[in-house]
């Protein structure tokens, strides 16, 4: 397998990104707030991460834990601050409280990130039935944009997830209807899953806290990132070519 595989680490400052960009990050999710699982950044956040590195930024659109949309126009401000800013890429996802997803708020920023590509996130771990949340999304105009799922095929993380992601890869891999996104698989990952996933075709993948050592209480270190980037480049998982 030749393709380079994608590699997303989450960075709450410019600290983080410089040291992921030296390990090898692809592409940084940005959030505030990792004790409410990753909320929207400050505008300031984001232009100094942009200032300090060059790679690829997805902003998270949230403003409270949980997978509810909480003031949709507040969000809506935001997101164009944002792209006022100079942000092109964006992470978001809500649910109903029945657990379908909330089209109205997706629609919402949507229409104003403006056709920006965009990762619906670990929501759907959480929804009532991920297969008809990917084919509600598929036949909306919300679904702009919409490129990549952040999952971990069950919210208990991939340990649980695992033979979901596997059959979802080869629901992508058939061009099936509503998922045509890319898998991003994140959520309790570790370094011994990516033989399977690799060996299934899934070739993109999110650390947050496998970044951080010493915990969220310290910055993204950039050899912890490095030995992620080995073994998604083979050099340190057997099987892998």
């Amino acid at each position: 397998m030749s393709k380079r595989a994608l590699l997303e680490v989450i960075a709450l400052g410019p600290q983080d990104a410089v040291a992921a960009q030296a390990g090898g990050a692809d592409r940084l999710e940005l959030v505030t707030d990792m004790a409410a699982d990753g909320l929207t950044p400050p505008r300031a956040t984001f232009a100094a991460i942009r200032a300090a590195v060059d790679l690829p930024l997805r902003v998270m659109l949230r403003a409270t834990d949980g997978f509810a949309a909480g003031d949709p126009a507040a969000l809506c401000e935001e997101a164009a601050a944002l792209r006022a800013e100079g942000a092109e890429e964006f992470v978001l996802g809500f649910l109903t409280p029945d657990g379908r997803p909330d089209l109205e708020a997706v629609a919402a920023l949507a229409e104003v990130i403006d056709g920006c590509r965009w990762t619906f996130h670990r929501a759907i771990d959480r929804a009532a039935d991920r297969a008809a949340l990917r084919k509600e999304l598929a036949g909306t105009a919300g679904a702009a944009g919409l490129d990549t799922y952040l999952t971990a095929g069950d919210a208990r993380g991939v340990d649980a997830g695992l033979p979901v992601l596997l059959a979802e890869q080869a629901r992508t891999a058939a061009a099936e209807p509503g998922y045509a996104p890319r898998i991003l698989v994140g959520g309790g990952l570790g370094l011994g899953h990516l033989p399977a996933l690799r060996a299934a075709g899934l070739d993109a993948f999110h650390i947050g806290g496998a970044a951080r050592p010493d915990g969220w209480s310290a910055p993204v270190d950039a050899a912890a990132v490095r030995e992620w980037r080995e073994a998604l480049d083979g050099a340190a998982v057997q099987g892998i070519s």
